[in-house]
């Protein structure tokens, strides 16, 4: 079964690189890419929010409307996770650092975009942001065991207390009547329930044992 083509959304105004990213963006190592170019900073906002098979956003910064700055901030914005590629007509250290800040996983000069760099930036990328997401999933996981765990033990604690009192309001109404005089039934009867409030005794220090740290 083929692999689905990596979907990048290009916003660009100068067809003429639309034109040159395409090319760019053919087959490479196996990997097939499918283009979607706009024009603007709106529609590539309104494009992301009906399209949910984007993988991946390549903007440039000088658009005519808004900065790709301005776009960038726009998805952050919106909590649309996708990955975005900046590229800009030249090196721009402040630029990159801006853009950084934004949640932009890399930068790129136009001019030095040879025919494979761009495919493979988008793909260095999209692994990036594939392990990055496996690394968050799996604290998530650790912080919500780690809660569980903490839920479990207040539990724990909160049934020992709720048994103890009874517990030993029952010990004590038992004592005070095992010193009475009692037929040997009735005897029998008390021990048997003070037997049975030890192994109670027993159960609930063996939870409580668990539940205290190694």
């Amino acid at each position: 079964m083929n692999e689905p083509p990596i979907h990048v959304l290009l916003i660009d105004d100068d067809i003429s690189y639309a034109k040159t990213a395409q090319s760019h963006l053919k087959k490479f190592q196996g990997n097939n890419f499918k283009i979607t170019w706009e024009k603007t900073g709106k529609s590539c906002v309104e494009r992301l929010t009906s399209d949910p098979t984007i993988d991946a956003v390549l903007v440039d910064y000088f658009l005519r409307e808004m900065t790709g700055l301005e776009v960038a901030k726009q998805i952050r914005d919106l909590k649309i996770d996708v990955p975005i590629v900046f590229i800009a007509a030249d090196k721009d250290f402040q630029l990159a650092v801006e853009a950084m800040k934004l949640g932009v996983e890399d930068f790129l000069v136009k001019d030095e975009i040879v025919e494979s760099v761009l495919p493979r930036t988008i793909l260095n990328v999209l692994n990036r942001v594939q392990l990055k997401r496996k690394i968050a999933q799996v604290e998530k996981n650790k912080i919500l065991g780690e809660k569980r765990t903490e839920a479990i033990k207040e539990l724990v604690v909160t049934i020992c207390h709720e048994f103890n009192n009874p517990l030993a309001a029952i010990k004590i109404s038992t004592d005070i009547i095992s010193r009475q005089k009692l037929n040997a039934s009735d005897h029998a009867a008390i021990q048997e329930l003070d037997n049975n409030i030890r192994r109670i005794e027993k159960e609930i220090i063996k939870l409580r044992d668990i539940n205290m740290p190694a």
